[in-house]
């Protein structure tokens, strides 16, 4: 088939074919009907994604590679950021990002095993499961309803002699008041990671200035999974602007290595073999020389080859889910005396990621949900809802150690009780998204 025909050649019909299967057996959606499952999430993609898979996978370099440098590189750009890098997982981009400020790097600054970490229960575990591991101590704080972000009037409560950091999430695209916790960890010189993984694409106003949420910390996080914002299957993204925390960053990620030559080129700095480190003879390969007890958290090319069509969409699937979240927060305002309708934190434009609901007094969450669920309409709990609850943490319950409580968790538990969601995702229509809305407020009247 190939026989007379260049690499080139061969690569373009190969590609074109690819084109062409995409586009006749993946992008072919029958209109919505009633009773149709409606996931609350899914990937949006067409043959761009596919072709670009394929295209990384016929030059079968399989690590990272020019994809992964494309990527981070026009992540980094629409952000406005200086430094991004791509990992395997949004829970290893929590990871890495926790682990750099424990670097020696840091001198006092740096967290060490006791320190503590304030945060919220309210959320998703990997947000906090880092620093357990780690040995610090998480110090939870409420969330207010119908924001589900943390209680900024909380944190001066939580702070301690020991406090090291702030490490949040934005709340299925709602920012946290990043304002106030900002300013909270400016007055004491604590690091801010904003765990982004479910907002990608929020805005946010401060100082005069709109930011993109994941850039006003020390660290912002991303994940690629398929139901988040954009998808290249598993993945994920640390950003900063500070060079010495990217520095780290990359070490970290990369095995926990000295070098910062990438994948196939050595002795970019020409320092390969004249240099000592530690207590290693003088010269020893830079390659094999690790300053941080780091792991091999890269993504593969053919991953970030998917990333790079669905950045080129992304966009759009931002403003495809804002009109979503609005008109079903219209559809539902009718029924806000028995639901509590999500609400944006002030000075932001979020990415919705997913609609929060909670019962008031007297409405019964598992009845509505499953009501919903029965009519094809998927559901979610806001993740952990109150994480302390959970399994994980019984031997730390018992002993009374490893985390502690600042106040009480009244909203969080009540998260747990009474709040659900459904999607948003790019992919919805309107006939989906009325459907939904109908489907709830039948749920109501039974």
């Amino acid at each position: 088939m190939f026989e007379h025909k260049t690499e080139k050649e061969a690569r373009e019909e190969i590609l074109a074919l690819v084109k062409e299967y995409c586009s006749t057996y993946h992008n072919q959606r029958k209109p919505f009907e009633e009773g149709d499952r409606i996931p609350y999430a899914s990937r949006v993609y067409d043959h761009r994604e596919m072709v670009n898979l394929v295209d990384s996978s016929l030059e079968f370099w399989l690590t990272s590679g020019r994809y992964t440098d494309e990527f981070e590189k026009k992540l980094a750009e629409y952000l406005k950021v200086r430094f991004c890098s791509l990992v395997n997982s949004g829970s290893s981009a929590n990871l890495v990002a926790f682990m750099t400020l424990t670097s020696p790097l840091l001198k006092e600054r740096r967290i060490r095993s006791g320190d503590e970490v304030i945060t919220v229960a309210a959320g998703f575990p990997t947000t906090v499961t880092p620093l357990i591991q780690f040995g610090a101590v998480p110090v939870f704080v409420d969330v207010t309803i119908p924001q589900y972000n943390i209680d900024v009037t909380m944190l001066e409560k939580a702070l301690s002699e020991k406090t090291k950091a702030v490490m949040i999430a934005h709340t299925l695209g709602n920012p946290f008041d990043l304002a106030a916790v900002k300013a909270f960890c400016r007055k004491h010189g604590l690091w801010l990671v904003e765990d982004n993984c479910d907002a990608l694409g929020t805005k946010y106003t401060i100082d005069g200035e709109e930011r993109f949420s994941g850039t006003i910390g020390d660290i912002g996080t991303s994940s690629f999974y398929p139901p988040h914002h954009m998808t290249m299957g598993e993945g994920g993204a640390v950003y900063t602007d500070n060079p010495l925390l990217n520095k780290i960053i990359r070490s970290f990620r990369d095995w926990g290595r000295d070098c910062v030559c990438p994948s196939g080129r050595d002795n970019l700095c020409g320092h390969r073999f004249d240099r000592q480190y530690g207590e290693l003879p003088l010269g020893y390969d830079h390659k094999y020389v690790y300053s941080h007890f780091g792991y091999n958290l890269k993504a593969t090319d053919m991953q970030a080859a998917i990333g790079c069509a669905q950045l080129e969409k992304f966009p759009s699937f931002v403003e495809r889910r804002r009109h979503n979240f609005d008109r079903l927060h219209k559809a539902l305002e009718e029924a806000s005396d028995k639901l509590i309708l999500p609400e944006a934190c002030p000075n932001s434009r979020p990415s919705w990621f997913g609609f929060l609901i909670t019962c008031r007094e007297g409405v019964d969450r598992n009845r509505i949900v499953q009501y919903v669920e029965s009519k094809g309409v998927q559901t979610r709990m806001l993740f952990a809802g109150n994480l302390t609850k959970h399994p994980c943490f019984d031997q730390m319950r018992e002993s009374g150690e490893g985390y502690r409580i600042a106040g009480e968790l009244i909203n969080t538990n009540r998260i747990m009780e009474d709040t659900f969601w459904v999607g948003v995702y790019p992919g919805m229509t309107d006939d989906m998204i009325d459907y939904m809305a109908k489907t709830i407020k039948e749920a109501l009247s039974l």
